[in-house]
């Protein structure tokens, strides 16, 4: 009877083992297929997309990503499936789940929502620089949780899409042209008006500066060493920095070279001295004036008594003398 038992459940254990076992294998299986057909799916998607000029560059990279995420939740579904589990209980339990991940999740599905929205309205594209709050960069990728970007000194940056969504985006590319100022100071001494006609047709004279605004030019403020002008034009966005360096330096160069003069910071210092600090000072001048004068009358009576004490050395040198005379 024990035997019995024994070689029942060991016949049981073997088809629950064999059971399981495919069923673990057909997993393994449909989720190593799955997830090699979603890489190979997105890449698809990407390299389709690299060339279409009728879709934004910054959705080419989101559409892959979506396309990726999908095909991996239908492989999931299928692997459950595999096991026995019934499709309308998955849908459920990922219901629930959704919901209790979403409350614990807030701060990374907002990143979702946030892109979505940059997406939708797109106040920055791909291959623009950008400043949002305290950031700033070439954007490279926007993603569903983070945008990318790099800096001129080419820094890698990965920021939420909540911090940026959430921050006033400064898009330095958007616009087709972008003003140049132009500042350089002055003596106080130069001619202004020659230096402000000088520093307009130094501007104007560069081909990359448009026509259409005029260039101009203008004292910005009065400085404490110099005054400074301003000299103002257009360019593309383009060739706004290369134009940039070029005109600082030619204001430099060119401006010392008509005889002008580029003052460095300083300061006069004027004292001025008032009738009650000069009469202040002359007071307390006199006390030491007298104070030096005492030791010189001290000396004198030491004069006198040296004098004396010649005269009595020679009395008594006259004295001796005498009566060697007598004698």
């Amino acid at each position: 009877m024990i035997e019995t038992d024994v070689a029942t459940i060991t016949e049981m254990l073997k088809g629950f083992a064999l059971g399981f076992g495919l069923d673990l294998l057909g997993a393994i299986l449909i989720l190593i297929v799955g997830w090699w057909i979603a890489g190979r799916a997105a890449a698809l998607v990407r390299h389709s997309l690299k060339n279409a000029k009728f879709v934004d560059a910054t959705l080419k990279p989101l559409a892959s990503s979506i396309v990726r995420y999908a095909i991996l939740i239908f492989v999931l579904i299928a692997v459950l499936s595999n096991f026995g589990v019934e499709t309308t209980s998955i849908i459920a339990v990922l219901g629930a789940a959704g919901l209790a991940i979403g409350l614990a999740l807030q701060g990374t599905l907002s990143n979702i929502a946030a892109g979505v929205m940059i997406l939708i309205l797109r106040p920055l594209k791909i291959d623009e620089f950008v400043e949002a709050g305290s950031i700033s960069g070439t954007v490279v990728e926007i993603t569903l949780f983070t945008t990318l970007l790099k800096t001129p000194d080419g820094v890698f940056i990965s920021a939420p899409n909540s911090q940026i969504w959430n921050s006033a985006i400064k898009n330095y590319s958007r616009n087709p042209t972008r003003r140049l100022d132009i500042k350089v100071g002055i003596a106080y001494d130069d001619d202004v008006d020659a230096a402000l006609e000088f520093l307009k047709n130094l501007v104007a004279s560069d081909e990359r500066v448009l026509k259409d605004p005029e260039p101009m030019s203008f004292v910005a403020t009065l400085g404490e060493s110099s005054v400074d002008l301003t000299a103002r034009g257009w360019v593309a966005t383009s060739e706004f920095w290369p134009t940039f360096f070029d005109l600082t330096r030619k204001s430099k160069t060119e401006l010392e070279a008509a005889g002008f003069s580029i003052p460095f910071p300083q300061r006069d210092l004027h004292i001025i001295e008032s009738p009650e600090t000069a009469s202040a000072a002359k007071s307390a001048a006199k006390p030491a004036t007298k104070t030096a004068a005492k030791p010189a009358t001290a000396k004198k009576p030491a004069t006198r008594s040296r004098s004396t004490a010649s005269k009595s050395t020679a009395k008594t040198t006259a004295a001796k003398k005498t009566p060697a005379a007598k004698s």
